[in-house]
């Protein structure tokens, strides 16, 4: 019998994917060439991204040693081959590069759906489950659809598949230290956002934390995403040692970025 939980993150995967569809999909080609908030990058580079990384995914999932040939050739160029897979992308052509990434979307669908959930699929970092990989996909999918919506002045309306993101955020937060060098706490924090509705409290880590975040789900997900500068958002922390975190946090591999200016400034935003 399926898992519940994994066949939930499969269709908030497949949701998210269609609600940035439906935002590029009827783009005329000059759209597609319109800047994101991400220095260098239009919607084609976004979109492209994300078609790139399916890819990986779906190699992942179904070809092992086609994916290890996959990371090699990035493990060549660590600091250049996600703007690589970018711009090779942008060259199909808008209506070439949309095809594509839909088909490659709808065959991860069914790779993840026929995955083994016990098994541990090889990736950049370490192996993940198939419900893992989904919730990547799925915060990859929400942040680069921020850019998007960004470039495009649409405001989107926040969801609950914001769980997604918010739990890879926490679950992360060892590594934001790892990537810049430096030693994690040795204590777990407490974090309780909002939830988009307004209804209830997504809660993570232990009641009793002595450090603690809180706000909404929303402007969580955009700090760990690094997708809005925390001064423009509605987060608290609660001790220092959860004050130095918000201050790093992210919840995807690799360099950091420069991340956003506050909106009252000018400068370049991070991939």
């Amino acid at each position: 019998m399926p898992d519940p939980s994994a066949v939930a993150v499969f269709a908030d995967l497949r949701a998210e994917g269609s609600e940035l569809d439906s935002l590029v999909g009827e783009l005329p080609e000059a759209g597609w060439a319109a800047p994101t908030p991400a220095a260098g990058w239009t919607i084609a580079h976004q979109i492209a991204h994300l078609h790139w990384t399916d890819r990986a995914s779906l190699l992942a999932l179904t070809d092992a040693d086609g994916f290890a040939v996959m990371a090699q050739v990035a493990a060549k160029s660590p600091d250049t081959f996600v703007d690589e897979g970018a711009a090779e992308g942008v060259l199909l052509g808008a209506a070439e590069l949309l095809a594509r990434w839909r088909a490659g979307r709808a065959a991860l669908d069914e790779a993840l759906a026929a995955a083994d959930p016990g098994a541990r699929f090889p990736w950049y970092g370490p192996p993940m489950k198939a419900a893992s990989m989904a919730s990547a996909r799925l915060m990859e999918t929400w942040a680069h659809g921020q850019d998007v919506a960004d470039a495009l002045g649409v405001r989107r309306t926040p969801t609950a598949r914001l769980r997604h993101v918010a739990r890879i955020g926490v679950r992360a937060r060892d590594y934001a230290y790892a990537v810049r060098g430096l030693r994690a706490p040795g204590e777990q924090f407490r974090v309780e956002l909002l939830a988009p509705d307004g209804a209830g409290v997504w809660s993570f880590g232990p009641e009793d934390a002595g450090q603690r975040v809180t706000g909404p789900a929303l402007d969580f997900c955009l700090l760990v995403t690094r997708r809005a500068h925390r001064a423009d958002l509605a987060l608290t922390a609660t001790g220092p040692d959860a004050e130095r975190w918000l201050d790093i946090a992210q919840a995807f591999a690799g360099p950091a970025g420069s991340g956003r200016a506050p909106s009252a400034a000018d400068g370049e935003g991070s991939r």
